[in-house]
């Protein structure tokens, strides 16, 4: 019994991270309908939704395996920093890596 309720409570995760990388891939979508200034090609979407899925991958495997503790929240912080770096340097370059984009 012990065992559904654990996968039932891993795919609600999961359509809850699904859901959030769909409202925020939806914001510049929106946006580019009422400017020209921020516009994404699709390959721009199918990165950021790469990267925000595997972010949120890698929270939900933390969560599922690491219970409490300093070093969950270590890890969560890492990746989430992780995370917005590879977005600052994909945007604009901030490293100044072959793949910035610039």
């Amino acid at each position: 019994m012990k065992n559904q309720t654990s996968l039932s409570t891993s795919k609600f995760r999961i359509i809850i991270i699904l859901s959030i990388i769909v409202f925020l891939l939806a914001i510049p979508l929106i946006a580019m309908q009422f400017t020209k200034e921020g516009v994404w090609t699709f390959s721009d979407f199918l990165i950021a939704g790469i990267l925000l899925f595997s972010t949120g991958l890698a929270i939900e495997l933390v969560i599922r395996n690491l219970k409490t503790g300093t070093l969950r929240t270590i890890v969560l912080v890492v990746i989430l920093l992780a995370l917005f770096l590879v977005w600052a340097e994909l945007a604009v370059g901030i490293f100044g890596t072959p793949f910035a984009g610039s």
